[in-house]
């Protein structure tokens, strides 16, 4: 009799809990596999961006943004898009741009990307 009632109180998750939290982490992981590249071309843009204040003229920044972005790899944004402004005597370089992971069917997941070079 107590052996019946000691299994009453045990918990613990089925072997269908077990497959649905599995396959939602695998889900999760697949979703975080793809938003990691996106992430650290976003660093590389940064980068660039910093490295491109040092030319004199819009079209020199833009030529040294566009060399770190062919050494850096990056697909998502080139120099005819980046914006060059001036404060007083820095050059600024802003940013803005999106990339889209594709989820399942019609479902997408849009990551925005914005930033500008230190001051």
């Amino acid at each position: 009799m107590k052996k019946l009632q000691s299994r009453s109180r045990q918990h613990g998750l089925s072997f269908l809990g077990l497959l649905l939290v599995g396959s939602v982490l695998a889900m999760a992981g697949v979703i975080f596999a793809q938003i990691v590249p996106t992430a650290i071309e976003y660093q590389a843009v940064q980068k660039a961006a910093a490295k491109a204040t040092q030319g004199t003229s819009v079209a020199e920044v833009r030529s040294i943004f566009d060399k770190a972005a062919a050494i850096d790899n990056i697909k998502s944004i080139t120099g005819r898009e980046i914006e060059i402004s001036k404060e007083g005597d820095k050059i600024i370089v802003s940013f803005a741009y999106q990339r889209e992971i594709h989820l399942a069917g019609p479902a997408y997941l849009t990551l925005k990307y914005a930033g500008r070079s230190k001051e």
